[in-house]
């Protein structure tokens, strides 16, 4: 058995856990929408259209921000097809995902969708085709009361007040030459700060969400912040990060991907730092990762991809829609710590996506929706992550990883919130228990609250998942060994396991006198 030891400081408090971290996301792409949310001949489907299956199942996520209508979708996106009488909205080739677009969900439809799925919406504007009148056109269509033809046509449309989007993103992955409109740093720089600008005019309340690097290995990545965020420093309240990751043979750099992302994350947050510095601005400018997950990118690029996109134009045909293993899952829970562990940058996070297309639920036409492995700890951890995120130095045995080094066997994150702590632990071994021991400083232990673990089922291995045929094949289950004594804690983690104890402590409330964080 490995042994780690955790020493938890509540006073030192990184940042208070905002709840734009538990967001998500769903493109016009695949079966997130078509069959996904929406399916109006589905058993379940109420009088929108939308299914009630899987409504329930994203309140139960927890997800509370949803970024639409893409993604690589919304490069190529004429708003106005969207909106209208359904009969007489065009249906569309669309070239991003290789598909046909009918438009029957739109603008209004999501909407009235997110309001009762109690989410806050995200939208995205179009700087690939489309530019400054465009997204200027759809802000004041969407915000503004009333009297000006587009707010008139809003309301003909059924939509007598405003929608009130608060979050806007300035187009999606504009590095990336698989962009619909790719364009250099300096181009998309000058579009989206001139657009904003006129954006924010319209609308001051609004918050703008710069399109940062695709990924941490795009040849262009740091130049590419540091010259979009010149272009638009007074403008833009955030610059998007994406970040994927997969197995590809390698489980222990996969397990340590929470690492990567730590990484990536400080990164762009130096260059902010940097940046805003160089210009003597003393505004804030927030790190939105409005796509993460696990993907198999390289199975979806070298082997799914080719035939879909020679083939023909389908509506809503399947595409990656990966099936999540034990894993997966324990991934999954780690960059959500790492999210967290990194808040005092991170102002918000989109897990891509929401149903079928890499999702935590799926669903099947005519069919039942199901949970994923990794829905779980997204749903936990959005349930339980609350108050301030606090100062947790790990001591553990190191594994070594080709991707990363040597790294903790042991990830650790804690929240404190008045006389509850809350930690989230990841055993990244996949051959040995790890027993944890837990010191909190200035607030000794007193009782278990709750916890539960997830890992490999007793009748499966690590590539176990959940199916339409198995939907409860992984779930969590109690963690078992977690023992109080002295003001402190002993934890057995199972080999391969994401983690979620929740403790009562002594002192009833705690208040920071220092942030910042020390992480070992």
């Amino acid at each position: 058995m490995a042994h780690a030891r955790v020493i938890v400081t509540p006073s030192d408090i990184i940042a208070p856990v905002s709840s734009r971290l538990f967001g998500s996301f769903v493109e016009h792409m695949g079966r997130a929408v078509y069959t996904g949310i929406y399916e109006p001949g589905h058993p379940t489907a109420n009088e929108q259209g939308f299914r009630s299956d899987v409504l329930e199942l994203v309140r139960e996520l927890g997800a509370t921000v949803i970024r639409y209508p893409g993604g690589n979708f919304v490069s190529g996106f004429r708003w106005e097809d969207s909106v209208g009488p359904v009969s007489e909205r065009p249906t569309r080739l669309e070239v991003a995902w290789h598909s046909v677009e009918s438009n029957e969900v739109g603008l209004h439809e999501f909407a009235e969708w997110a309001e009762t799925a109690g989410v806050e919406v995200m939208n995205a504007v179009n700087l690939g085709t489309r530019g400054i009148e465009e997204a200027a056109s759809l802000l004041e269509y969407s915000n503004h009361p009333g009297g000006t033809a587009l707010a008139e046509q809003r309301r003909g449309n059924g939509r007598d007040e405003p929608f009130g989007i608060t979050l806007w993103c300035l187009g999606n992955e504009m590095d990336g030459p698989w962009q619909i409109g790719h364009k250099t740093a300096d181009e998309y720089g000058r579009l989206a700060a001139e657009t904003g600008r006129v954006m924010k005019w319209i609308d001051p309340t609004i918050e703008l969400v710069a399109a940062g690097s695709s990924n941490a290995d795009m040849p262009t990545f740091g130049t590419w912040e540091k010259t979009v965020l010149e272009h638009g420093i007074d403008v833009f309240d955030h610059i998007s990060l994406h970040a994927y990751y997969e197995e590809n043979g390698d489980v222990d750099s996969f397990l340590a991907s929470g690492v990567g992302l730590d990484r990536y994350i400080r990164t762009v947050a130096d260059i902010i730092r940097e940046t805003l510095d160089a210009h003597g601005s003393e505004r804030t400018i927030g790190i939105s990762v409005d796509e993460w997950n696990v993907w198999n990118q390289t199975r979806f690029n070298e082997v799914d991809k080719p035939p879909l996109f020679a083939g023909d134009w389908n509506e809503h045909p399947r595409i990656i829609e990966d099936e999540y293993t034990v894993t997966d899952a324990v991934v999954v829970g780690s960059l959500l710590m790492s999210l967290l562990r990194n808040s005092d940058v991170v102002s918000m996070a989109n897990l891509a996506q929401l149903v079928n297309v890499i999702a935590p639920i799926r669903s099947e036409p005519g069919g039942p929706a199901w949970r994923q492995t990794t829905f779980h700890p997204f749903a936990l951890t959005a349930r339980f992550a609350t108050g301030d995120v606090v100062s947790t130095r790990v001591y553990s045995d190191l594994q070594h990883t080709a991707g990363y080094g040597d790294v903790s066997l042991l990830d650790a994150v804690s929240l404190n919130d008045g006389d509850e702590l809350t930690m989230l632990l990841v055993n990244r071994s996949t051959t040995e228990p790890l027993a944890v021991a837990i010191d909190v400083e200035g607030a000794p232990i007193a009782s278990v609250l709750y916890e539960r673990t997830l890992g490999v089922p007793a009748d499966g291995d690590r590539r176990s998942s959940n199916t339409q045929a198995r939907p409860d094949a992984v779930l969590p289950l109690d963690l078992g060994i977690v023992t109080v004594d002295g003001g402190g804690a002993q934890v057995v983690l199972p080999a391969l396991s994401w983690s979620i104890v929740r403790f009562a402590t002594r002192r009833p409330s705690l208040t920071a006198s220092t942030r910042g964080k020390d992480n070992a």
